[in-house]
């Protein structure tokens, strides 16, 4: 089983949660070949504490970059290219990991393990969990469709070919269906030894919780999604917290989006495959419509006359 992944993980002020995360990858039962770490600029101690691991963690390297004011979307994704291209060390899978996660220790064998019982798999995580304003531990809602965007385990061949993640608001979301696409399968689960800790309220790191919502909407604007799937989406945002004026803050982010004509992400054939996967996974759920997406690729990028993949898609394994 090939085991060398990279981690590359944009930091910017990251000093109340990054002790938590270099403890987390200190523990895994297998580390990576190589952490790339992007001090954005950092003002605080964030960099002081890494190099107090430094010594037992070989592995940490330090880039440093300064774009200015915390940028979520594309910026985050400017300084995860800045890290992915100072990676000098062979590697078979690559991961744009945050600096404020707390992991199990098992969590990178259990990718890896996924990896080698599916050899079309692209991308796939485990779940986040937060601590809700109450302080009791609640899942973060995320489709079965792709890994999340805190923690994106690749096959490098499979990132490779989707071309990277795309430097806009959205990539977080594109990059899944871009990976059906192009014939391979992404996913998530919630299992017991790859659930996760987020220590920061996803969507609220660069200037509010109502700022993330609304990037969030926008972001469903960007990649094309079908308006009756929004609106379900829109719905589903009633569950999380705040209820109401979370749900009405990323409405307002896709509508603002459709009002000022911001450009789709995807041309025109993608949008129809993408918005096709929408409106089953309203009837089936995400997971079943994603393997179906998968299989409508598969079979039309299968040469004319040739058999088609039958990988196994247990990804449970």
């Amino acid at each position: 089983m090939q085991t060398a992944y990279v981690l590359v993980s944009p930091c910017k002020d990251e000093a109340k949660f990054i002790e938590k995360t270099l403890r987390s990858i200190a523990r895994q039962t297998v580390r990576p070949v190589q952490w790339v770490i992007v001090d954005d600029g950092s003002r605080d101690d964030s960099m002081a504490l890494v190099a107090q691991y430094q010594s037992a963690m070989p592995f940490i390297k330090v880039i440093h970059r300064d774009s200015g004011a915390r940028a979520v979307g594309a910026g985050v994704i400017q300084a995860f290219n800045a890290g992915l291209a100072a990676v000098d060390a062979p590697h078979d899978f690559v991961c744009k990991f945050d600096v404020d996660l707390e992991l199990p220790p098992r969590y990178f064998e259990r990718m890896l393990a996924k990896m080698a019982a599916d050899p079309r798999l692209a991308t796939f995580s485990g779940k986040p969990w937060y601590h809700n304003r109450a302080g009791a531990l609640v899942p973060e809602l995320c489709g079965d469709e792709s890994s999340v965007g805190m923690i994106k385990f690749y096959r490098r061949e499979a990132f490779d070919a989707i071309g990277g993640f795309v430097v806009e608001n959205g990539w977080d979301m594109l990059d899944g269906h871009m990976a059906r696409w192009h014939g391979w399968r992404a996913g998530s689960r919630d299992e017991e030894d790859t659930r996760f800790l987020h220590l920061r309220a996803m969507g609220s790191s660069q200037k509010s919780l109502r700022h993330g919502r609304a990037r969030h909407g926008e972001a469903q604007w960007r990649i094309g999604s079908h308006p009756l799937f929004f609106a379900a989406a829109a719905a589903n945002r009633l569950k999380e917290p705040p209820l109401v004026t979370g749900a009405l803050w990323f409405t307002s982010g896709y509508l603002r989006a459709a009002l000022r004509g911001t450009p789709r992400l995807g041309d025109a054939d993608f949008t129809r495959f993408l918005r096709r996967y929408q409106l089953r996974a309203l009837r089936t759920g995400k997971r079943e419509a994603a393997e179906w997406a998968f299989r409508e690729r598969e079979r039309a990028l299968a040469p004319a006359g040739s058999p088609v993949r039958r990988p196994g898609a247990d990804l449970t394994a």
